[in-house]
């Protein structure tokens, strides 16, 4: 278990930023493993799913408590959009982030990166794929900037 801990804060580190691992998994998480492989698959904190750990490249899909977790705990994270308040309720129901809504990415982001949507007050709205890099996201006043996998709506 211990050496299962250090590995997954290890992918929080490398996908999010440095120092992100240790605030969004605590000591006291529960991971489960798959039981055809046997591999990490989900991390659970207090029964609710923290992240899911994607056999396909070993990073995390995170939840909407994931998403907080990491926000609260962590000053250096970077993968954050943040878009218009006046679009925030849409994309809490989880509805997709345009790129006229964005008003501050970090250049850092990629297309296919896993990202936390935010509003203005950095209240999380929503987590999933960014569909264009960062300075797309700015640059293009048209077209899907985040492909929202889940609202905070549709968690509680």
């Amino acid at each position: 278990m211990e050496n299962d801990l250090t590995k997954i804060r290890s992918v929080a580190d490398y996908q999010f930023g440095k120092g992100v691992g240790r605030s969004l998994f605590p000591e006291n998480v529960k991971i489960s493993y798959s039981r055809n492989t046997g591999r990490i698959r989900y991390v659970h904190l207090e029964g609710k799913r923290l992240a899911t750990l994607r056999p396909t490249d070993g990073l995390f899909s995170l939840s909407i408590k994931g998403a907080k977790r990491m926000l609260e705990g962590s000053d250096n994270v970077k993968y954050v959009v943040k878009v218009r308040d006046d679009v925030a309720e849409f994309i809490a129901e989880g509805g997709a982030v345009f790129a006229v809504h964005v008003v501050e990415v970090d250049e850092a982001v990629r297309s296919k990166d896993e990202v936390v949507v935010t509003d203005e007050k950095r209240n999380v709205l929503a987590v999933g794929r960014a569909a264009l890099s960062g300075g797309e996201m700015r640059a293009f006043k048209r077209g899907v900037a985040v492909k929202t996998r889940r609202g905070k709506m549709d968690e509680g």
